[in-house]
């Protein structure tokens, strides 16, 4: 009888310390778990998707003076054509530079009237060196190519306190004005403590993983952050490229686009962001 019992009290002790070793196994996996999904990432690569809702873009440009011929390019394009050109594009990035470029896009191939218009979707490559402060981007209009080196845009941003999850990281708003009329609205988080984002937009205390330009009816959203250890390296110059800094950038284009009309202000905004 007494071997029963002391038989009965080294399982139940077993059993307590089975349950133990469980308890401490599980909270273990659990903090591994929450450590990788909240920890600080200071490299890597982030996939954005770019968003351009064409039938807004396009409506603003029918005017009284156009409208005769441009409501029924308007009309068909609405007709054959996907509201929103979709592009996705890849932003890898260490504390010490980032590198913005396009991968491809999601719209099909068209020859549409507007399919190698700038302002609609200017493929650009963007390098930002956070050391020295410069940037240098290649930039791409109908058979030209530029390849631009500047300081990077100093960006007054007004942080508020609007917050929303971008790509499974807590991100915080914050609210620009560059160029002197063009609104950015732009969402960044401080779990990627790198102040980059994409295409030229920096100066956050985090990276911007969310962004939009609501009177240009375009946004760029993150789909995926990749932490991986990388080193982005310059642009290399294509052959054909002019090597100009932005006021030179300015000067080119007002030059050879004098008699363009108000869409010259179109492509010098889109060139020039």
């Amino acid at each position: 009888m007494n071997r029963f019992l002391l038989s009965l009290n080294i399982v139940e002790e077993m059993k307590k310390r089975i349950n133990f070793l469980i308890s401490i196994v599980l909270v273990m996996i659990s903090q591994i778990s929450y450590g990788q999904h909240v920890g600080f990432v200071n490299s890597g690569t982030i996939e954005y998707e770019k968003r351009i809702n064409m039938y807004a873009k396009l409506a603003k440009r029918i005017t009284t003076e156009n409208s005769s011929w441009m409501q029924q390019v308007y009309d068909q394009y609405k007709k054959t054509q996907p509201q929103f050109n979709t592009v996705k594009t890849t932003l890898s990035f260490s504390k010490d530079a980032s590198l913005y470029k396009p991968v491809g896009t999601n719209t099909p191939p068209t020859n549409n009237f507007f399919s190698n218009d700038p302002t609609i979707d200017l493929k650009r490559t963007v390098y930002t060196d956070f050391r020295t402060g410069i940037s240098i981007s290649e930039k791409r209009i109908f058979e030209e190519v530029f390849l631009v080196e500047d300081s990077v845009r100093k960006i007054k941003w007004k942080i508020t306190s609007e917050t929303r999850e971008i790509a499974g990281y807590d991100c915080r708003r914050a609210n620009a004005l560059v160029m002197d009329s063009v609104y950015v609205v732009a969402f960044y988080t401080d779990q990627i403590p790198v102040s980059g984002g994409p295409e030229s937009f920096t100066g956050l205390p985090g990276m911007i993983l969310g962004l939009a330009l609501p009177h240009d009816n375009t946004t760029w959203f993150a789909t995926k952050v990749n932490a991986v250890a990388v080193q982005p390296s310059p642009i290399t110059a294509a052959k054909k490229a002019k090597k100009v800094n932005n006021e030179g950038l300015l000067s080119t284009l007002k030059e050879s686009m004098e008699d363009w009309g108000e869409y010259a202000q179109e492509v010098f905004k889109a060139l020039m962001l």
